[in-house]
Parts: structure tokens; sequence; C-alpha cells
């Protein structure tokens, strides 16, 4: 897989990058399950290309390189020794072909974020991350395995113009403009399933977030972060990550 590098563009290659990181830090943060989710991204150009996680890599050995660059129709479009997970393809295809801005989708089974799918109020509003994720937030009914060609036109209606989407009793999964901008929604979405579960615990009586102050998340958002999103967090966690290791660079 070594000469991948030099039959793709500066560009490519650099989201080649990007992605692999994402993938070890999913793992990192433990929101992985094996090798049963996914996160892609798509190439610039009109044709809909992306790339997506080999199918039997665990999270922690994704690299560059060995990520696989396929159509919307699944067929790969570089040689490579590795398959696709046919239910990771149903899911990230429909996004990639519905929505322009989708750049970058992210699913999770983690342990938290199923356990709040499975819960009929979904997300509460009690804490600071849930404001950010309730301001763009939508759910899909389950209906099995994600391998029907037939519900893609449903996940598409359920998810519309939304950066969250709670997939229910199933996970997690958000849209971004960038690799960066759809990790740091995710880890948003991690941190309010976790803090859901942990003070739902407590049995103690809930505080509810003001409406209005929910309202008002994506303004706060663009203050916190400076109008650039999950860009301002993003090199730190490449420089986290080469400490770690680096060898998903490669």
């Amino acid at each position: 897989m070594n000469d991948v590098k030099s039959r793709v563009s500066e560009e490519e290659w650099k989201l080649r990058t990007d992605l692999a990181a994402a993938y070890r830090l999913v793992a990192h943060f433990g929101w992985d399950d094996l090798i049963f989710t996914h996160i892609s991204a798509r190439l610039p150009g009109t044709d809909h290309h992306f790339l997506i996680n080999p199918y039997g890599m665990t999270f922690d050995e994704v690299t560059a390189s060995s990520l696989v660059k396929i159509d919307l129709d699944g067929k790969k479009l570089m040689d490579s020794p590795y398959e696709i997970n046919p239910a990771g393809f149903t899911i990230h295809s429909a996004i990639h072909a519905a929505r322009e801005d989708a750049k970058c989708v992210l699913h999770t089974h983690s342990l938290d974020g199923v356990a709040i799918s499975a819960t009929k109020p979904g997300i509460l509003p009690i804490s600071q991350q849930s404001i950010f994720v309730l301001a763009s937030l939508a759910y899909h009914d389950y209906e099995g395995v994600a391998l029907h060609e037939g519900e893609k036109p449903r996940l598409v209606r359920d998810l519309g113009d939304k950066n969250f989407l709670m997939l229910r009793n199933h996970g997690l999964l958000t849209v971004g403009s960038s690799i960066a901008d759809t990790f740091l929604f995710m880890y948003l979405f991690e941190a309010c399933c976790t803090i859901q579960v942990r003070a739902q615990s407590t049995h103690g009586e809930l505080i509810a977030i003001d409406p209005k102050i929910v309202a008002g998340a994506q303004m706060a958002a663009k203050q916190v972060t400076r109008s650039a999103g999950g860009s301002l967090a993003w090199p730190g966690l490449l420089r986290k990550l080469d400490r770690i290791d680096r060898s998903y660079r490669d």
C-alpha cells in the first residue's frame, strides 16, 4: 500500500491523512465498536466519490493508505486488498448523495450513545454540550441492520439539513462540511449522552435548560470557536495523535 501516496493528488492525501486521524481518535476516545462502524469523507469533485474504512481493520490500525476509495454504487475506484462493510456503504452513500455539504459522515455504536438512543425522550436539555446538539438534531427509527436500499430515502428525509442524527436503538451519526467539524460534532454528541446516562443514574431530579438558551446555541457555538468550527481544535488533536503513534499518516 506504500505507493498510494504517489498515485493520488496532494489534496486527496491530506484528506486521507485527516480521515485516518479521525479513525484513530474515535478509537482513542473509546467510541469504536471493533470493526463495525464507519467514517467516510467525500473527495473533491462532482462525482461523489468517497473514502471509507477497510472492512476488517480496527480503527487504531487504519492508515491514510489503507482507506478504500469508492463511488456511490460501492465500486472500488483504486486497487485495494480490502473490502467495505455493506451496511456502512448504505448509510454513508445515501447521505453523501443527498447532501452536498456532507463532506464527512461519522457513525458510532458507543455504549452511552446506544443507551440514550433506546430511550423515548432521546437527548435531554440538561448539559451545556446538549444545547449544541439539540440545535441541529434529528432522529431516525430503527429498521434493522442497514442493508436495504429502501431505507435510504427515509434516512435522508429524517436527517434533513441537520448535523446530528440519533439512530434509534442503534447509535449516533454526525455530518459536517469538514472532517474536523464532523469530529467535533461527535465529541459533543458522545459527551452529552455520557453526561445524561450519569445524571439519570443518580435518580435525582434533572434540571432542564431554558429553551431560549437552546435556541441561541448555534450563535454561541460560533463565538466559542471564533467561527472556525472544529478546525480550531483539530491541529491539537493531530499533535496528540502524533505523540501517541504517527503511523496513521502512512
